[in-house]
Parts: structure tokens; C-alpha cells; sequence
């Protein structure tokens, strides 16, 4: 089939090398314009731009999707399909008709869970043991149209979200493809979600990824988890906002009782303190430097009794 991919973040690049690599011809992608990135802020094209320029495949940037020059642009290029890998911006109806087989979204969760931009940060989150990615036929509304079809992912001890995600690129372009197939053959038809379980998955902001020493150690293990790579967990220490990497699932101490956000080294390990039990650090970033591991950080310092907030 002809298609024009959409698609922004590395996670969409993986999805888009699937489908470049199968007998599916992609003769354009929709992607969202350069924007400002990294310490010097200059602006970048996204990763999919990237890959699709380097191979010849005409980028299309647009700022408003409603802008009849884009629905013009999009018609000539008569797509049979329009795969969608988190572009990054609802489709407007008035686009939605012009592919013969629709615009063809995958969405790294199991539908009807988690509707939204963020889903596997907050199966993460929310301490689900089994993900997954769903295509599905877009339509007005969030992540509401019929699906067809779905793959699992289980969401193991220590996984972080950006683990899991990496996993869901790849397993979610097969499946995008076998969707892609299917309906070149037109042996599949899309079924519409349940309408029960629905859950929502906003974006995660900087203030959702600042750690909650209060939590019990489960919670405090799975935001930590949740938020990495992005937006990056942190708590305050000092006046100043320190990262921290994944305790991982062997982060906890049994035998020690520390006061919630209580730093202390008890036997070589760094510990920190939650409501129940204390959690250890491997990784740390104080402010203006690199991730390093927390023994190394906790000797630099010169407080004898460090306290995260």
C-alpha cells in the first residue's frame, strides 16, 4: 500500500524502519516541526524527519493540520493508508476520509486502557504487571476508535518506561505492519473498544516526576521507574533539584528503619527513607553534573546528615 506515515519521537523512527522494511511503500511522513533541544536549546528535527530525510522520503512539517495547503498536499499524494506512531497532535476530521483505509494509529497500550500520551508511564505507575500496543482506526476523539488488533508486553520487576517502550517499538511496528497487511488483503475489520475500563494516561509533568518520600517504598520504586528517561524523577536536596536513576527491585533494606527522605550508608549501600521501608540509591545527578554512582556522590558531600525533600 501507499502510505504516509505520521509520526515524531524515537519511538515513531522504530515503527517507521518496520514499515520501510516491509513491502508497504511510504511515500511521504508527517512529522511535527524542529523544535528546541538540549542545553544550547537549538532547534532539531524530529527523529523520524531524520531517518525519512536521510533515505530521500519527502518530510512534510506542517503547524496547523487544518490548513487546506497541507489537506491539498495530503491528496495528492492519493495514500492508500496513513499509519500514525505518536505524531503528536489530533488529526482533524476533514483529514480522516482521505486515505482509502483510514489513518491506522498505534498506541502503545491495551485499548481501552490508558487513552493518552503518557500510557506506559502510568501502567508503570500504577503498578501494572502486563502492558501492550493496540492499532486501531483513528477517530474524533482520544485513542477512541475501533481496534484491530493488540500485542502484550509483561512489565517486569525494575522495568522502567522507557525498557518497556523500547520493547513495545519493536513488537508494536510488527504489529502495525500485520495490521497494514490485513488490510491490504481485506481480511481484517477493526472491532469497537469495550466500554468499560477506560483509563486515561495524561502527559507526565516535571512536578508528577518529584519524588514523594512519604510514599511507602513500592510507590516511590514505581514513579521512579515511571518517569524514567523522561521527564526524569528528582527530589530537592540542599535547595538544590538532584536526579536520580532506577533502586531497581532490589533497592530495599529490610532490617533498617529511616525517617522518610533520611539519606544514610549503612554497610557500603547509600539508603534513602520512605513510609515503610528504606529504599537504596545506585545513580545519582546533583545539579550541573553527571549521573554518578551514589557512593561517590555521598562521599563529595559535606553535610554529615543528608536529607532529601
Amino acid at each position: 500500500m501507499r502510505c504516509v506515515f505520521a509520526g515524531t519521537p524515537a519511538v515513531a523512527e522504530v515503527a517507521l524502519q518496520v514499515i520501510l522494511d516491509s513491502p508497504h511503500e511510504v511515500v511521504a511522513v508527517i512529522t511535527r516541526p524542529a523544535a528546541r533541544a538540549g542545553r544550547g536549546q537549538a532547534l532539531a528535527p524530529s527523529e523520524v524527519a531524520v531517518l525519512a530525510s536521510g533515505l530521500g522520503i519527502p518530510v512534510l512539517t506542517p503547524t496547523n493540520l487544518q490548513d487546506g495547503k497541507f489537506e491539498m498536499q495530503l491528496r495528492e499524494l492519493q495514500p492508500d493508508c496513513c499509519p500514525v506512531v505518536a505524531y503528536g497532535a489530533l488529526v482533524p476530521p476533514l483529514l480522516l476520509g482521505i486515505p482509502k483505509h483510514g489513518w491506522v494509529n498505534l498506541h502503545f497500550s491495551l485499548l481501552p486502557t490508558w487513552r493518552g500520551a503518557a500510557p506506559v508511564q502510568w501502567a508503570v505507575l500504577s503498578g501494572d504487571a502486563m502492558t501492550g500496543a493496540t492499532t486501531f482506526s483513528l477517530a474524533s476523539g482520544l485513542d477512541t476508535g475501533p481496534i484491530f488488533g493488540t500485542v502484550t508486553e509483561p512489565i517486569e520487576a525494575g522495568d522502567t518506561a522507557g525498557a518497556v517502550l523500547d520493547r513495545l517499538a519493536v513488537s508494536g511496528g510488527q504489529l502495525l505492519v500485520a495490521t497494514l497487511d490485513a488490510l491490504a488483503a481485506g481480511s481484517i475489520e477493526a472491532v469497537p473498544q469495550r466500554s468499560s475500563d477506560i483509563s486515561y494516561a495524561p502527559k507526565l509533568s516535571t512536578s508528577d516526576a518529584r519524588i514523594r518520600w512519604t510514599d511507602p517504598w513500592v510507590g516511590v520504586d514505581r514513579r521512579i521507574r515511571a518517569t524514567t528517561p523522561t521527564p526524569g524523577p528528582w527530589t530537592m536536596f540542599d535547595g538544590e533539584r538532584i536526579k536520580l536513576g532506577p533502586i531497581g527491585a532490589k533497592g530495599v533494606t529490610t532490617d533498617i528503619a529511616l525517617p522518610p527522605g533520611q539519606v544514610a550508608v549503612i554497610e557500603g549501600a547509600v539508603l534513602v527513607g520512605t513510609a515503610t521501608l528504606p529504599a537504596r540509591l545506585d545513580l545519582v545527578q546533583p545539579a550541573g553534573a553527571k549521573m554518578m554512582p551514589a557512593g561517590a556522590w555521598i562521599r563529595g558531600l559535606r553535610t554529615s546528615l543528608p536529607m532529601f525533600q
